[in-house]
């Protein structure tokens, strides 16, 4: 590791403990510049301004151990304002993770450890990706809710295993974002008591000063909001902040927002305070002028003086006693508890339970089932099984069929609680769910198809940070009839199969429900997508049909053609039975015709090619996909003699079987479009 020695600049002995504070936060700040400036690219300001609350924080409150970043009872810290990346870094780096000074050397740079915005899974210490403004909060709550959860199931007198803060340093736009204010709501209505944010008030943003735009009392409305508000009003002052911390701490009803009044750009003489210090290098000359002008060697870059590390590293003593602590407590735990010990260790290992997907519900043939419906039969039974699955809907339960039976409500007076009742608010939701997730419980998120626009940029940092959260969407299509265009998914389905690491699931009946969520389960990759019906679709005839569990490979043979095989029909969810019938019609024209269950597309692309093609043979050209939602896409599968019977436009408003009449989804619609291309190739 290269850590560069003190020189006669700056002295490594006989500091005060004020002298020696100031020394590492001009560390982390300068730690900061020279990167932003070697990168050429990045924002200095904040780390600059905000070094003296993450100091306080690190040093003197935060509890986890360099050593291992995964250990279970550490305290979370998220740097929301995820533009400040290298404030972090620089932390990880002085405190001992397994971060050297050459990944802070290569910021930005491909294949660095040190990416413009912080990446959960990438660098070590890192709790979660960061950078959208507003997400990071609202990880936080998630991971706070996490954090009750545990205790409520595995503390015992005696044996506080779960007993831990969750940090967040938020900037001027993470409060201005609605995701922050959907979060922050429900993180007062529920008490989060263990959530301690850090408002790094800076008065500055892009475009100029904030009171362009934000001129409201955050304190009041945090206050409005249920939660404890406390104001720190210079940024510098260590007394001022480690004080409001621990009042923080104490206050055990109510998470707390800590305002802190910071100046962007803290040193630079002709920056501070203004927007150029937000997310532009700071210049060579500035950078000379801020160093004088803050005592620090002018000719030095990324200088850390060894009296910095002798003393943030202290952070590696005291964690990995804190740990060794805490181990010695889970082993008493597992004499005294062993049933307990052994359902947590399943836990964290993410290893779900003997048996989970025995004896799930089964549904007669021909009967007529939402798939909603089944799926919500599922959760049924998935949820007595799996107490660490953990989640709910917006305000849609009764709609989405996902509270299952007999779990009660997480709330301020239950912890216990498995299903969370996240109100009207997608985009907190599903950024809440990824916290969950983050910190090792299995979360499900669920509303309307339709409204998965609402928490896209969250669902895509499931994806992005490949977090298994389940995300059930019902209401898939025009079929849901009389609410109209307004509720009717037209191009979601292709936007969401468009997202890297994400697998759509829809479901052709109910029985391929069942397969689905165990699908869902069972991947630990990224998010998964089930898209079910409202509307009633019959329960496929597996006697005559193919078996379901086909669901795993994404498309398979449901019905094979009688005689030569002519014409393939590909479907997804409630189209299938479309097509089925209209290979009926076909067939008794002696039109060979197969029909072809499509519930995911990204699963089906992953088989070996030997399998793919025998499901779509390449020499049957005449090929024709039914799904009501945009075609964009299935031109991979039909090819390009191939047709789609796909919905172009916006629907309306009338009952859905209507709306599939009138829009096309008819049994002699898909017919004529297969007998039109077998006639152009005669």
């Amino acid at each position: 590791m290269q850590e560069q020695k003190a020189t006669e600049a700056i002295r490594e002995t006989d500091f005060s403990p004020g002298e020696l504070d100031n020394l590492c936060i001009n560390t982390i700040r300068f730690l900061a510049v020279d990167a932003v400036e070697q990168a050429k690219s990045g924002h200095p300001g904040m780390p600059m301004g905000a070094a003296p609350m993450a100091y306080v924080l690190w040093t003197r409150h935060l509890r986890h151990n360099p050593r291992d970043p995964k250990w279970p009872n550490r305290d979370r810290f998220v740097l929301s304002a995820g533009h400040g990346s290298m404030l972090l870094y620089a932390l990880l780096h002085l405190t001992g993770y397994d971060l050297p000074m050459e990944e802070l050397q290569r910021f930005r740079q491909w294949g660095s450890r040190t990416p413009g915005h912080p990446e959960y899974g990438l660098t070590p210490g890192v709790e979660t990706t960061t950078g959208p403004l507003g997400q990071g909060f609202g990880n936080a709550v998630g991971m706070a809710i996490a954090e009750q959860y545990l205790a409520a199931h595995f503390n015992r007198d005696g044996f506080p295993l779960f007993d831990h803060f969750t940090y967040v340093i938020a900037s001027d736009g993470d409060l201005m974002e609605g995701i922050s204010h959907e979060a922050a709501s429900l993180a007062g209505h529920l008490g989060l008591g263990k959530l301690i944010v850090l408002y790094d008030d800076n008065d500055i943003s892009i475009d100029g000063s904030t009171d362009i735009t934000f001129t409201e009392d955050v304190g009041a409305r945090f206050e409005a909001y249920g939660w404890h508000v406390q104001r720190v009003d210079d940024g510098n002052d260590l007394v001022a902040i480690d004080a409001a911390l621990r009042q923080a701490k104490a206050e055990t009803e109510r998470p707390s927002l800590i305002i802190v009044r910071t100046h962007i750009g803290y040193g630079s003489p002709n920056k501070q305070d203004t927007p150029a210090a937000h997310g532009a290098p700071l210049g060579p000359e500035e950078v000379r002028l801020t160093k004088r002008n803050l005592g620090w060697p002018e000719d030095r870059t990324f200088y850390v003086p060894d009296e910095v590390y002798r003393h943030m590293r202290q952070a590696v003593t005291r964690g990995q006693q804190w740990q060794a602590e805490w181990e010695a407590l889970r082993a008493r735990y597992r004499e005294a508890y062993p049933a307990e010990a052994a359902e947590l260790d399943r836990w964290l290992s993410r290893r779900l339970p003997e048996g989970w997907s025995e004896g799930l519900p089964t549904f007669e043939a021909g009967k007529a089932v939402a798939t909603r419906n089944a799926g919500g039969a599922v959760l049924d039974v998935l949820a007595a099984r799996i107490p660490e699955l953990i989640g709910g809907s917006a305000d849609l339960a009764e709609s989405n069929k996902t509270h299952p039976k007999g779990r009660e409500a997480f709330s301020r007076d239950n912890r216990k609680g498995g299903y969370i009742h996240f109100g009207v608010r997608e985009h907190a939701m599903a950024a809440i769910c990824n916290g969950l997730s983050l910190h090792g419980l299995r979360a499900y998120a669920s509303t309307f198809l339709v409204f998965s626009d609402y928490l896209r940029p969250s669902l895509r940092l499931s994806a992005l940070m490949e977090q298994p959260v389940i995300y059930v969407f019902t209401h898939d299509s025009i079929g849901l009839g009389e609410d109209g265009p307004t509720h009717q998914p037209i191009e979601h389905l292709a936007s969401l199969r468009a997202i890297p690491h994400v697998v759509v699931l829809r479901p052709a009946d109910a029985t391929e429900t069942v397969e689905a969520w165990k699908v869902a389960l069972e991947r630990e990759d990224g998010p998964t997508v089930l898209v079910l019906t409202r509307q009633n679709v019959p329960v496929l005839d597996r006697s005559r049909l193919a078996p379901a569990d086909g669901v795993r490979r994404g498309a398979y043979v449901l019905k094979e053609a009688q005689g030569a095989l002519q014409a393939i029909l590909l479907a997804s969810g409630s189209e299938v039975h479309v097509a089925l019938a209209a290979a009926e019609q076909l067939e008794a024209e002696g039109i060979g015709t197969r029909v072809v269950s499509v519930p995911s597309w990204e699963l089906f692309k992953k088989q070996e090619a030997a399998y793919r093609e025998s499901v779509l043979p390449p020499e049957v050209t005449v090929r024709v996909a039914v799904e009501a939602g945009v075609g964009q896409g299935w031109e991979q599968f039909v090819g390009c003699r191939g047709r789609i019977v796909s919905i172009e436009r916006f629907g309306a408003s009338a009952p859905g079987k209507v709306l599939f009449e009138k829009f096309g989804f008819t049994p002699e619609r898909v017919a004529s479009e297969v007998r039109a291309l077998l006639a152009q190739n005669h």
